[in-house]
Formats: structure tokens, sequence, C-alpha cells
């Protein structure tokens, strides 16, 4: 049995070099990989494409890389709450591909599965398309969109064993299982980091054929972008 565990981030990340593509798992704030951002900030590397849902918020998440200018391009779903992201956005600094949130995930799944291309119906008719291979198919066209090709996969699970067997809770579950599938290498952060056999194998979500490196993570923010509570009585 291979072990694949690493002492932390910065092990996890060493080979990660300005210019490379990046997944980064997670859904605005929630399930992202907070520990081996924090690596990459740190390190400070710089030209790096990042596929990801979101760019997190100005302090937090992606945010912190763009607010040091190590992002050249983002391919995301949805950027709405990252005042940086819009500024470097509006000024040229920062080159972005705007993906149908389905179209993100269905990438990455293509990746995984080794198909160099899908089609989808999403983005026809639309800016999305703009020199895009179109193809009908009994009477209705399909946009034809590449699988993904990052050299890495960062994401973030709940549990996950010495083998890299990651189980994921809730809704952090998100991006994470199809963008660890993606990736030349995949890097898993995870809250818990058990022995091999202590999972149980019908809860596992990502299995760890996947996943190439795994740590234990610490000092989980988890922030919620909007929270929202009841006002009181």
């Amino acid at each position: 049995m291979i072990n694949k565990v690493v002492a932390n981030a910065d092990e996890a990340i060493q080979d990660i070099s300005s210019g490379m593509t990046l997944m980064l798992g997670g859904f605005g704030l929630c399930g992202i990989p907070e520990n081996c951002i924090n690596a990459l900030v740190n390190k400070g590397i710089d030209q790096l494409t990042c596929i990801s849902n979101n760019a997190g918020v100005d302090d937090f998440g992606i945010g912190l890389m763009l607010r040091k200018r190590q992002v050249k391009k983002m391919i995301s779903s949805y950027v709405g709450e990252n005042a940086e992201f819009e500024r470097q956005l509006l000024s040229g600094e920062l080159e972005v591909e705007l993906v149908p949130q389905g179209t993100l995930a269905t990438r990455c799944m293509a990746a995984g599965y080794g198909m160099p291309a899908i089609f989808t119906p999403a983005g026809v008719g639309t800016e999305v398309a703009q020199g895009k291979e179109i193809r009908n198919f009994n009477g209705k066209d399909y946009l034809m969109e590449m699988a993904f090709d990052a050299d890495f996969a960062i994401v973030k699970a709940w549990k996950g064993d010495t083998a890299g067997n990651l189980i994921f809770r809730s809704t952090a579950r998100n991006f994470n299982p199809v963008m660890a599938m993606a990736g030349k290498i995949t890097i898993a952060e995870v809250e818990h980091l058990v022995e091999v056999g202590e999972l149980d194998p019908d809860q596992i979500h990502t299995p760890g054929i996947y996943v190439h490196r795994i740590f234990q993570g610490k000092d989980y923010e988890k922030r919620i972008e909007q929270r929202t509570v009841r006002p009181k009585e």
C-alpha cells in the first residue's frame, strides 16, 4: 500500500511553479482548500491559470492570490463576490473565461474519464460559443467544449485515509470530487486523516487512485460569504 501522506501544505505544493494550470475545489467559500491556497500565496509564484467555480472574496480564498497578482487567467462560472477580481478584469490585468456551471463540472469529469471533449447545448447562440465548433445531433445544436488540462487539482475533504480515499461532507462536496479526478496530480487536504480501513468503503466519494498527496489541514476558518440569520424575536 502506497502511503501518500505529506507533512503539510508547503510540502504538498512544493513542485507547483509559475505558469501552471491549477484546479481548486470549492463553491463560493465552501469546501475550498484553505491551507494550500495560503501556501501558494506564501510561495509567491505567479502567471497561474486557475480553474474554479469562483474567485473567492477580496481577503480570502483565491482572492488572496488575486490580490498578490499571482493569477494570469481565471476560468470560472461565478465571480460576483470579489471587487478586486472585478477591478482586474475591467482594467485588462486579468484574463477571464466565464463558463456555464454545468459545463465547468462536465469538463472536469471529461478530463477524469479521459475524454478529450464534450458536446453541450449550454451556450449555443451566445458569446460562450464564439470560436468554438458546433455540431447538430438529431436536429439540435451542441457546442463542443474541451476537457480541462490541469497540472494540479487541489481539493479539500472532510475525511481521508493514508491511501488517499476521500469523504466529503454535505455541501462542501460540490466541485471537489470531479476536480479530484481531473488533475495530472491531485492534492487533498483533509480535516481528519485516518489509517487505511477506518473509512466505510460505502461512504467513500473519491477513491484513492485519483489522489497523489494527502495531508491533515489545520486552522480552517470555513467562512460564509453572505451570512443570513433570522431576526431576533
